[in-house]
């Protein structure tokens, strides 16, 4: 995994800055998702279901909607392990907005949960995908069109989701309680 050289006030690792290509995605990666941690960190349920302007978003969904994410990529995708719960219980086609929808019914302990579980299981399908192979190696599960990313777009997509995502937690916080950062 990533090495850790420097924290920031934030309490975020800072990524390698000379580092082989896997460190430093890892650390980027770690980085991000560490932004996003003290972007929900601390909130009652009335912050982590608070919205902005037109958007039904909240961080809550958010936390929810990443930590399907992490385990869609690092367990079904590269892996192509089946989804535990609480994923193997919903009827997607029926309700594919379902992680963003039930958050509020989730206290802040259980989203925390649900999303730091779901980054552990990803570290643990990381570190295992790593010492099998490097970036390179192929997901098992392929697309519809019968391609499958390497480890290397998977962590690059990861990394975007995240940054993206960071955007809109960093408004819905700052309409909360005005906590502003990078």
């Amino acid at each position: 995994m990533s090495e850790i050289t420097d924290v920031d006030e934030y309490g975020r690792p800072e990524p390698p800055a000379a580092a082989d290509e896997a460190a430093t995605l890892l650390g980027f990666l770690d980085f991000q998702r560490a932004t996003f941690a003290w972007k929900v960190g601390g909130l009652d349920p009335a912050g982590l279901q608070a919205t902005v302007g037109a958007s039904s978003m909240t961080l809550g969904g958010m936390m929810k909607h990443l930590a399907l994410v992490e385990d869609g990529w690092f367990l079904r995708s590269l892996h192509a392990r089946d989804l535990g719960p609480p994923w193997n219980t919903v009827d997607w086609d029926a309700d594919p907005d379902w992680e963003w929808r039930t958050a509020a019914g989730d206290t802040p302990e259980q989203l925390q949960a649900i999303w730091q579980d779901a980054v552990g299981r990803s570290r643990a399908a990381l570190e295992e995908a790593l010492a099998k192979g490097g970036l390179d190696q192929p997901a098992q599960r392929t697309w519809p069109d019968g391609r499958a990313p390497s480890l290397r777009w998977i962590l690059c997509h990861m990394i975007e989701e995240y940054a993206r995502h960071n955007g809109h937690a960093d408004l819905i916080r700052e309409s909360v309680d005005g906590q502003v950062g990078e």
